[in-house]
């Protein structure tokens, strides 16, 4: 066999190793890609599920509350006070109560926690040791029990330095420090998200720290303040045992004249009258106070949401 002979012999070999190694390095990565395909399929399919199981027990308590409620869900449940006579019972002072102690929770927890979180994120040097120290008590308070907050309303608020009473405004201040930690750590991250290049901007044209951060940061920052509003609100218009420990009553028939008014209940704390009590048609009252409970949680959350979006629009 001649030289050229040999040559293009070993050319062939050469090229149909390389030609059966790359059709396995092809078969090897068809393989991977379609064991990535099934198992992104598998955890979407699972996020699913998951999403599902949780609508579907949502949906299953809803329904459950409106079919054992709905004789109830009338106009006499929203204008009545509550009575020992089922048939007469109503909402109407829990109702109010609700409003004027979560109205006045979000009026005294939004400006601190978003001050905090303006501290914390735009003034607070560094990694010094103190703003560690905030940080870490922040993060433990927000797995606090309820009931623990309704302790330390009862000790610092409605007696010891502040002494206010049994007043609705005690609830209120109760419920903004258990709701404290969320509105801070929302805060944070929307503050965090909007972009350093436009602090730089607006001080590179003479703008103050305080200019940049009322006219730039914040307008840009309000979506995210407002979804830590919605969460803050969804926690504590449901809350009943910090309320029963800082003077919400069970059996109110008169509605409550302000902040400061003594003798006050919630939504939360009449359902867990009715619920405890043995009779059926109270149970029935009980019922239909969750849906008045959901539909104006639902409300409020709309119109937090409704701002929310107006700014994203505006930003």
């Amino acid at each position: 066999m001649s030289d050229p002979d040999r040559r293009r012999l070993r050319t062939g070999a050469r090229n149909a190793i390389r030609a059966a190694g790359e059709d396995s390095e092809a078969l090897a990565l068809g393989m991977r890609s379609r064991a990535e395909v099934w198992k992104s399929t598998a955890f979407l399919a699972l996020l699913l599920l998951s999403v599902l199981v949780a609508l579907s027990l949502l949906f299953t308590l809803i329904l459950d509350a409106f079919l054992d409620g709905r004789s109830r869900l009338n106009l006499e449940l929203l204008t009545n006070f509550p009575s020992g006579v089922p048939e007469n019972a109503g909402l109407q002072s829990a109702i109010f109560g609700s409003l004027w102690v979560i109205g006045m929770m979000i009026l005294t927890v939004v400006p601190l926690g978003v001050g905090a979180a303006i501290y914390l994120e735009e003034y607070g040097e560094g990694n010094r040791w103190y703003k560690r120290v905030i940080e870490v008590n922040i993060q433990n308070l927000a797995a606090v029990p309820s009931i623990v907050f309704g302790i330390l309303g009862l000790g610092m608020i409605v007696r010891g330095p502040l002494s206010l009473g049994q007043v609705a405004y005690a609830g209120s201040l109760t419920l903004a420090l258990l709701v404290l930690p969320t509105i801070i750590l929302a805060s944070r991250e929307a503050l965090r998200a909007v972009p350093s290049s436009l602090r730089e901007a607006s001080m590179a044209l003479g703008a103050t720290k305080w200019q940049t951060i009322w006219h730039h940061v914040l307008p840009n920052a309000i979506p995210g303040i407002a979804t830590g509003a919605i969460l803050a609100v969804s926690r504590a218009i449901g809350e009943t045992a910090p309320l029963l420990l800082v003077g919400a009553t069970v059996f109110v028939t008169f509605n409550p004249d302000g902040p400061l008014s003594e003798g006050y209940t919630t939504l939360p704390v009449q359902i867990f009258n009715w619920v405890s009590r043995p009779q059926d048609e109270f149970r029935v009252l009980a019922a239909a106070g969750i849906i008045v409970l959901l539909v104006i949680l639902l409300v409020m959350n709309s119109f937090a949401i409704w701002l929310r979006n107006r700014y994203q629009r505006h930003a």
